[in-house]
């Protein structure tokens, strides 16, 4: 079977579709014996890319939906395109409508047959669901691992801590991706969250504007003085793709602090400390 990597955030935009395209544009090839990833794009809210690449409206998403209806569900990489920028997708047609069926199909036992294939399918799927909802959690129980997604203030992060997810039930399957500036380092936020994965992924504007051209080309991830934003997901992408008993949690601090003045001239006192403070207005962190 494939292996299933759920993607999605619990508020806001920080960019989970731009993750999952950068995953899978440095997707490990030996982690999957060379099949290349497909990335799925399943926000119940509606996709973007197939307008960001003037994609045809079929196949897409609503294709995997309807195989998932038919008693023996069809091939998932028949609804896959070719993106500009070298990656395997799977899109999404605009409109909350249509997609929140189809998201809700993928879910159900049919759709999930679909995505992971059969005993003899190899490869990654890489889900990008958005926002998280009761809608996908039939999928989070069926992940291989899940990435959640959040910008690097107090406000997002506490989000994340207040959604609820059962970090136990999911143990050793959960990796936080923090993208852009963050003041707090990373075991402040492991340990608070009780999460054993995170990862900072910085603004990269060279990188985010390479995947999203229309004309064709392959992301550059290695050589001399490789794009930040895809040095971080290539770890990333590693961690996903070892067994979830061999991950180690990131010690490296300084990685996710902000260069001017660290935690202590951005809050006052960590984040930690924050979270446990009731009543506290966000407007005023």
């Amino acid at each position: 079977m494939r292996r299933l990597i759920v993607m999605g955030s619990v508020t806001g935009a920080p960019g989970v579709t731009t993750t999952a395209l950068a995953l899978a544009a440095v997707w490990p090839p030996e982690a999957d014996g060379g099949v290349r990833p497909v990335m799925v794009e399943a926000d119940a809210s509606g996709g973007d890319l197939m307008i960001r690449f003037g994609l045809p409206s079929a196949p897409s998403l609503l294709d995997v939906a309807a195989a998932a209806r038919q008693p023996y569900p069809g091939s998932l990489l028949g609804a896959a395109s070719e993106l500009p920028c070298g990656v395997r997708a799977v899109v999404a047609v605009p409109g909350r409508g249509p997609c929140r069926e189809a998201v809700r199909l993928l879910a159900g036992e049919a759709g999930r047959r679909v995505l992971l294939g059969d005993e003899h399918d190899r490869g990654t799927v890489l889900l990008d669901v958005g926002r998280l909802g009761e809608d996908v959690e039939p999928l989070l129980e069926a992940a291989d691992r899940i990435v959640l997604v959040a910008r690097g203030g107090a406000e997002p992060l506490t989000h994340v801590s207040a959604y609820g997810l059962d970090v136990d039930a999911y143990a050793g399957r959960v990796s936080l991706a923090v993208v852009g500036p963050c003041p707090y380092p990373s075991e402040e936020i492991a340990h608070t969250l009780g999460i054993e994965s995170v990862v900072f992924l910085p603004w990269d504007a060279k990188s985010v504007a390479a995947m999203n051209i229309s004309r064709r080309g392959v992301l550059r991830a290695s050589g001399f003085r490789p794009p930040p934003l895809m040095t971080a997901v290539r770890t990333l992408s590693r961690r996903l793709a070892s067994p979830p008993t061999d991950e180690i949690r990131t010690a490296d601090a300084d990685r996710g602090r902000v260069p001017e003045g660290g935690r202590e001239a951005v809050t006052g006192r960590s984040w930690s400390e924050l979270v446990q403070v009731p009543g506290v207005e966000e407007s005023g962190w």
